[in-house]
């Protein structure tokens, strides 16, 4: 039987493997967006590059947990969540403006079928992420760790997204579905941003968005 520490040195892996992932994730998403002009995958990138920042925030509180249980934010955690918050907001407002620009000249994405590829596997991943948090948060009887496993829930939202909107395009050669993916992303975005000032101000778990 699995052991109070046992529980919480997974919780820590699984910290790190979000943080990991997202971080490859970002790379490969912003570099096939540039390459096939689509605009939901690059967005989707900049969100990954996010993601990481509350994902050290998140991965710093779990290791606090471990050493002293106490789950209430510190310093390093808040400033995190508020950094988090500027990111998406920056991050909001620059698809906005890019895809009413890219629905006012009707641009087209080259190919989404890397955004079909990158969407499709990062919903395994998150989905995998969620199960093994809700368990040990669960175990734990955490609140930090099950408002973590939301958060990738929330994640797993834009995932979706994009892989509706590169669907769409690779299949029914949708004109502008790229564009209304990354206004939908956009609106995602937003939701965690003001979601992060709120958990900053009411000292809530270290998590950006609820789900």
């Amino acid at each position: 039987m699995k052991t109070k520490e046992s529980h919480l040195k997974f919780a820590i892996i699984l910290s790190i493997v979000t943080v990991v992932y997202n971080i490859f994730e970002g790379i490969a998403a912003i570099y096939f967006g540039i390459e096939d002009e689509t605009l939901a995958l690059f967005g989707f990138g900049l969100d990954s590059f996010v993601e990481v920042i509350s994902g050290i925030g998140i991965w710093h509180m779990v290791l606090r947990i471990q050493m002293n249980g106490n789950e209430q934010q510190d310093k390093f955690e808040k400033r995190a969540l508020k950094i988090t918050g500027f990111a998406f907001y920056l991050l909001t407002a620059g698809l906005v403006v890019s895809s009413s620009y890219n629905l006012w000249i009707d641009a087209q994405p080259e190919t989404t079928l890397w955004g079909v590829i990158i969407s499709g596997l990062s919903l395994g991943v998150m989905w995998w992420l969620v199960r093994e948090k809700r368990i040990v948060g669960n175990t734990l009887n955490s609140d930090a760790i099950l408002a973590d496993a939301n958060c990738t829930r929330a994640c797993m939202q834009l995932s979706a997204v994009l892989l509706i909107s590169s669907l769409g395009y690779e299949l029914f050669n949708i004109g502008r579905i790229d564009a209304i993916g990354s206004f939908i992303i956009a609106g995602l975005a937003f939701r965690e941003g003001r979601e992060s000032f709120e958990k900053a101000k009411n000292q809530g778990s270290c998590c950006g968005c609820d789900g």
